[in-house]
This record gives structure tokens, C-alpha cells and sequence, in this order.
């Protein structure tokens, strides 16, 4: 049986996530010291006790997310005799979550995850100032509908575009507030059944984040990368990826392009994977691939219990 690894995006983060890892084991609790002392920040302590709207910063939420995956990997990998190629075969993330999915295969260190990642939520928050940008999500809209929708709202300058094709039915975009107002009214005359508006701060993977691109350029010339130990299935060309330099470049891309999650859950078949696991805060992850491909198994690893429920299935 082949299995893939799946790491989650900004979204699935809440207030005590990773601290039962922390409590259970020496090596969770050495991982987010890590973090912290990479980011000279308690960040561990934000995840923990909040306020929610700290831990809800992108700048916050893009390394925590990070620690909680990575602490989860590494009680595998220490505590649990969790070994590459055998238990899994291929490693996949959205959006932020590839960051993850690349420093859990060892591609980069954790430092250097966890500073590449302040440095990217930083950068996007820039990239646009507050009120200008934003995201909605299209409820019940299929690909097509919704690239119809960003094309008809977008008019001069004003960006609209599909930021996240997440699952059937579930597709986001991103732009210009004034062109996704547009696009709420255009997409109720097509049939769809729901735009809304997400509490977001900026128009994540749209040409607006140009910038925070550029800046990423910049960050990724201090780190080093090396062919992770599996295959990460990248976000901007789904398919198995190795090359450090191939990496690099589509991790910057992956700034400004579409997050192509549904079709990512759909090649796992060709690439012969037959389960997923979803490491990390939350079940989002799960929950679109449900939706992807009914007959695929799989399970969320985050606490404790899931830990040993796992190792006890491999």
C-alpha cells in the first residue's frame, strides 16, 4: 500500500493546537522550542494561550501550523520507528501546508521552515494594503463557473481571479474587493449557491501578491534546499517534484498562482497511492478529499491517541 502525506493551509489554526504533543512528548516539546528559538519569538506560547487574533496573524498562523506538523513527524519519526519510502511515498501541502510538507521530508531544516514562513506571511501582508484586497469563497461552484464568474468581474485593473480549487463545489477567489463584490452578484445569476466573503487580510494567490513573490526570490537566496526524502506533489504543477532549483521556483510561483488541491487529491491514483494522511492541525484536508474521491482512505494524525492509532495500523 502506498500512502500520502497531506499538510494543511492558513485556516485549520486554533487557539491549544500541538499542546498535547507537548505534554506527551519530549521531542513535540524540543520541536516548538525550535521554533521558537528560530523565530526569537514565544510562538509556541501564542499557539497555546493566544489571543486568537495573534495566533490569527498570517505571519503567525503560516509557522504554527508549520510546528504542529513537524512536531507530529517527529514523534513519528523518534518515538514511533516512522520510516521514509516505506510508510509513506509521497508528501503534498496547501498552500503554506508544502512548506511544511518539504521541511517533514527534509528538504529544508526546521529553522529554516520556520523563518522562510514568517518571512512569506510577513511579505503577504504587505504585498497589499488592509481594505483593497480580499477572498470569497464560491459555494457549490464547479471550476468552470467559477473562472467564468472572476473573468466577467474583472474590469480594468481590478483583479478577480481562482484562488483555491479546492474540492467539487468548493472553490475560492481572490482579487480586488470591488471586482469580488462584482462576482457575488454574477455568480447568483450562473446558479451558485453561496459567495462568501472570507475574513482574510489580503488577495492570497492572485497577481496582487507580486511583491510578496518577489520577497520570497529573496528569502529562498539564504536557504538551502535538498531533495526531499519522497516526492512533494507541488501546488502550481501537480506533479511528484525533486529538484531543489524545480522547488524553489515553484514555491515562489505558488505566491501568485492557483492552489490546485483538487487536482493534487486526484493524481494520487496515477502515482498509484491507495491512502492519505492528513498531518497537522485540523481535518480540512480530509474533508476535501472526501469530497475528491470518496473511495480514498484516510486518517488526521494531531494528537496524541491519533499518534498511536496510527502507528498501531503500519
Amino acid at each position: 500500500m502506498s500512502r500520502a502525506f497531506t499538510f494543511p493551509g492558513q485556516g485549520s489554526q486554533a487557539v491549544g493546537m500541538g499542546q498535547a504533543l507537548a505534554q506527551a512528548f519530549q521531542t513535540a516539546r524540543e520541536l516548538f522550542q525550535e521554533v521558537d528559538e528560530a523565530l526569537k519569538q514565544p510562538l509556541s506560547r501564542v499557539m497555546w494561550q493566544g489571543p486568537d487574533a495573534d495566533l490569527t496573524l498570517t505571519e503567525n498562523a503560516q509557522p504554527a501550523l508549520m510546528a504542529v506538523s513537524l512536531a507530529v513527524m517527529r514523534v513519528l519519526e523518534v518515538d514511533g520507528g516512522f520510516q521514509w519510502g516505506k510508510h509513506t511515498s509521497h508528501v503534498a501541502g496547501h498552500s503554506l501546508g508544502e512548506y511544511s510538507a518539504l521541511a517533514a521530508a527534509g528538504a529544508f531544516s526546521v529553522a529554516d521552515a520556520a523563518r522562510l514562513l514568517k518571512a512569506r506571511g510577513l511579505a503577504m501582508q504587505r504585498a497589499v494594503p488592509v481594505g483593497i484586497g480580499g477572498m470569497a469563497a464560491l459555494l457549490g461552484a464547479e471550476l468552470l463557473q467559477a473562472e467564468e464568474v472572476s473573468q466577467e468581474a474583472s474590469h480594468g485593473r481590478e483583479i478577480c481571479c481562482v484562488a483555491n480549487d479546492n474540492a467539487p463545489g468548493q472553490v475560492v477567489i481572490s482579487g480586488h474587493k470591488a471586482a469580488l463584490e462584482r462576482a457575488a452578484e454574477i455568480a447568483k445569476t450562473k446558479g451558485i449557491k453561496r459567495t462568501i466573503m472570507l475574513p482574510v487580510s489580503a488577495p492570497f494567490h492572485s497577481p496582487m501578491m507580486a511583491p510578496a513573490a518577489h520577497e520570497m526570490e529573496d528569502a529562498f537566496d539564504r536557504v538551502s534546499i535538498r531533495p526531499p526524502r519522497v516526492p512533494v506533489i507541488s501546488n502550481v504543477s501537480v506533479k511528484p517534484e525533486s529538484d531543489p532549483a524545480v522547488i524553489r521556483r515553484l514555491l515562489v510561483e505558488q505566491i501568485t498562482a492557483r492552489v490546485r488541491w483538487r487536482e493534487t487529491v486526484e493524481s494520487f491514483r496515477a502515482l498509484g497511492i491507495t491512502s492519505i494522511a492528513e498531518i497537522g492541525a485540523g481535518k480540512v484536508l480530509m474533508t476535501m478529499a472526501k469530497r475528491i474521491d470518496k473511495d480514498l482512505p484516510g486518517v488526521s494524525i494531531e494528537s496524541p491517541q491519533d499518534i498511536e492509532a496510527f502507528l498501531k495500523s503500519i
